[in-house]
């Protein structure tokens, strides 16, 4: 159903609340918003295909400059409120934006970079004033509410995490046909069991595909989304119960943050409306979930896919019961595993992980990444390892960039990583390889630990025993050190390279 349709049959309805400061948005203004928005960049000479930028926390206007660029046939890129200026600057020249939007929250990280900002026409700041730049909210409002006369299918054009080098952003050509006839909710209805009464939970930040996608479908699927400004574990928990929510979405170090809060503050809560709780990113350790099931029941849907959607691979609570570790069956492409020198591998053989006929990308500006994405046959990878038991289900190994070779043997320190975290002292932990002169690379762990105060030689030698209990010596730490908090996006993906680069260096070797 369009937009406009959802507004004029339901125009109190609440389409977004802001779960911090209780801000409602409802249907009936969002579709004023985002056609007003969608107006001011028709006026500024954007057309179908032309870019913008957007660089915020999650805002409230964030959703509706979204759907307006949708409405628009414009490509939205959506910036991660946590780079630093380069980062920022790069992102903002190399996606072509012509239009950027910010707000005076990252002030400190925009200003320096105006300069260096180009061929850019307009710059628009929300919540206040900067050098440079014209208020969003001014602008819209002088804008009439009426929809633009050639409205079209815009989309996202979202930049990889960079955990393994500089991001590079994901271009799909833009679908044909008009905005709005599309069904937006189909999949989540299928899948999931959304309904019109649905209430969606988003703890994790917009500007990330998969919070963004799924905010935006229930959304335009006519159901209310809450959005969290920021994530904490016990807030989640009370907006669940506050708001009724029915459906959610998190990723792993979430739900390990949820689990080693104190049992008084984690069971007090009403979770009885929460029929769906969906979970990606990342691969979630087997005893995260199986505690998760056992506390929320079997409501625990899985999902592996990626910005560039080339495949979605899904399981459910009782699939993944019968398949521990696995990530599901491919909905919307055929997987192959492969060997490096692309011959497929027999079942329960691990190698690089090929999706067959589920979408075409390609890396803006970067062909070179593009082509060692793709196999001889066509297919198209996002550089995971896994494997495929007999039934077709997909186990995820790591990632091919982590791998550890150590004496000639290769090592995925996802598996360290997964048992480490289950310990009661270790809030958080990386796993990577760091110089050693006889066998090229050792096992480092890098833990947060529960409680600062314990950090130590003691429960370093603690972890280590508990790896050398549980998996093979040579996937064991040989060392663990200490730091108060890792550098982990907030969608749940681990800056291992940040770690990893500081060891290297002060080893005086390049990786």
């Amino acid at each position: 159903m369009h937009l406009s349709q959802i507004a004029e049959q339901m125009p109190n309805k609440p389409a977004y609340i802001m779960s911090g400061s209780g801000h409602t948005v409802t249907y009936r203004e969002l579709e004023d918003g985002t056609n007003q928005l969608a107006q001011l960049f028709r006026s500024l000479g954007l057309a179908r295909g032309d870019h913008i930028a957007i660089l915020l926390e999650n805002h409230p206007m964030f959703l509706q400059i979204c759907i307006a660029a949708q409405r628009a046939g414009i490509y939205y890129t959506a910036i991660s409120y946590r780079l630093q200026s380069e980062e920022v600057e790069y992102i903002v020249n190399d996606c072509g934006a012509r239009v950027f939007i910010t707000s005076v929250d990252r002030r400190s990280v925009v200003e320096p970079i105006l300069p260096n900002l180009i061929n850019l026409d307009q710059l628009y700041v929300l919540d206040g004033e900067m050098p440079g730049f014209e208020s969003l909210e001014t602008a819209a409002l002088a804008q009439p509410r009426s929809v633009i006369s050639d409205e079209s299918i815009g989309m996202s054009m979202l930049y990889s995490s960079g955990t393994t080098g500089r991001p590079k952003g994901v271009l799909k050509a833009l679908p044909e046909g008009v905005w709005g006839e599309e069904d937006a909710g189909a999949l989540f209805r299928a899948l999931y069991g959304a309904t019109e009464s649905s209430i969606y939970l988003t703890p994790a930040p917009l500007y990330h595909a998969a919070p963004l996608t799924f905010t935006m479908a229930f959304l335009l699927g006519g159901m209310t989304c809450v959005v969290m400004e920021h994530f904490e574990a016990q807030a989640a928990l009370a907006a669940i119960e506050k708001y009724r929510v029915t459906h959610s979405q998190w990723v792993p170090t979430m739900f390990i943050r949820m689990l080693k809060l104190d049992d008084e503050d984690r069971l007090k809560y009403d979770l009885s409306s929460l029929s769906c709780a969906i979970h990606a990113a990342a691969p979630c350790p087997i005893p995260v979930k199986e505690q998760m099931i056992e506390w929320w029941g079997p409501i625990i849907y899985e999902y592996y896919a990626g910005s560039e959607g080339n495949g979605f691979v899904a399981i459910n609570s009782e699939e993944w019961l019968a398949h521990k570790g696995s990530v599901g069956r491919g909905l919307t492409a055929l997987l192959h595993i492969c060997d490096e020198d692309g011959e497929e591998v027999p079942v329960g053989e691990s190698g690089t992980i090929y999706f067959e006929g589920g979408g075409d990308f390609e890396y803006h500006n970067d062909a070179e990444k593009t082509a060692e994405s793709r196999h001889p046959k066509g297919w198209s990878t996002l550089g995971d390892i896994g494997y495929l038991d007999e039934e077709g289900y997909l186990y995820l190994t790591d990632r091919k960039s982590f791998m550890i070779i150590s004496g000639g043997v290769n090592i995925y320190p996802q598996e360290t990583e997964n048992l480490l975290v289950t310990h009661p002292r270790v809030m958080d932990v990386a796993v990577f390889g760091v110089p050693n002169e006889e066998f090229g690379e050792e096992v480092k762990a890098v833990v947060q630990p529960k409680h600062w105060s314990e950090a130590g030689p003691e429960l370093a030698a603690e972890l280590i025993e508990f790896c050398r209990e549980h998996i093979s010596h040579i996937k064991c730490p040989r060392s663990v050190d200490f730091e108060q908090e890792l550098p982990r996006h907030p969608t749940g993906k681990l800056y291992k390279r940040l770690l990893k680069d500081r060891y290297w260096a002060e080893a005086g070797k390049s990786i």
